[in-house]
């Protein structure tokens, strides 16, 4: 039975694509920073596969080293990294924007996927395998108005998967990306700072994709024969076209 590690696991797309892959059988190794979901999380997929939790924040490098290598010899084996935490703070144009909110979305989601990678990739060189997704954003496919940084990071995703792909294809381990447009999750409410009423404007007068739709196309990936490798996949919405172009009417 393979392991897959997930960062971002106690909401959205993390947490769903833990529930999806433990229905395919995965043990899994689930991290977050919130304890008691990561917890509650591990007591209902324990039911079905192995699950170990391990809580830490991605933009501490000695907190995620230490948590990696912390494992137990039954989750020492990983197969699959799903690289899923990921945040985006603020909105606003790059001359009014906040440098501590700048600094939270390169650490997150840049430095944090780094450190994860960095801490797993060795032992899946060891292993002459592995699979790593990374979840993207079409915001680092497209630059959007407000989007500056937060799409900055998004495109150093995309970079660093099209490197990781190629520098990792000697040792036969599959890299991929996954860029999905809306999804409805806590991202805007965190984007926002709270403001529910402007995060829950975001979605309204349209369909906008769920974790659980991005998380079948996870388990899609990762399901998929060694000979194949989907490197990278755009997913919209059926109402949304491109970052900025968005029919409300359907």
């Amino acid at each position: 039975m393979k392991t897959a590690l997930i960062t971002g696991a106690t909401s959205g797309i993390g947490k769903s694509t833990a529930i999806i892959l433990a229905k395919h059988k995965f043990n899994l190794i689930l991290c977050g920073r919130r304890q008691d979901r990561l917890k509650t999380l591990q007591n209902e997929l324990s039911k079905i596969v192995k699950v170990h939790i391990l809580s830490f924040d991605v933009r501490e490098k000695d907190a995620v080293f230490s948590a990696i290598e912390s494992l137990p010899d039954a989750f020492s084996q990983i197969d699959i990294l799903v690289n899923n935490a990921g945040n985006a703070h603020g909105l606003d144009p790059i001359q009014t924007g906040s440098v501590e909110d700048w600094d939270a979305m390169m650490d997150i989601n840049v430095k944090g996927l780094l450190y994860v990678s960095k801490a797993i990739i060795p032992k899946m060189v060891a292993q002459k395998s592995g699979h790593i997704i990374n979840i993207g954003s079409i915001a680092g496919k497209e630059v959007y108005p407000n989007g500056n940084v937060y799409c900055a990071s998004k495109h150093a995703v995309d970079a660093i998967n099209q490197g990781m792909r190629i520098d990792l294809n000697q040792h036969g381990i599959r890299v991929g990306a996954i860029h999905p447009g809306l999804v409805e999750t806590e991202f805007s409410n965190v984007r926002f700072k709270g403001d529910d009423q402007r995060a829950d404007n975001v979605y309204e007068g349209y369909d906008p994709l769920t974790p659980d739709d991005i998380a079948d196309i996870i388990a899609f990936v990762v399901t998929r024969p060694y000979r194949v490798n989907i490197a990278d996949l755009i997913v919209f919405p059926t109402a949304q076209a491109s970052a900025t172009v968005l029919n409300k009417s359907l």
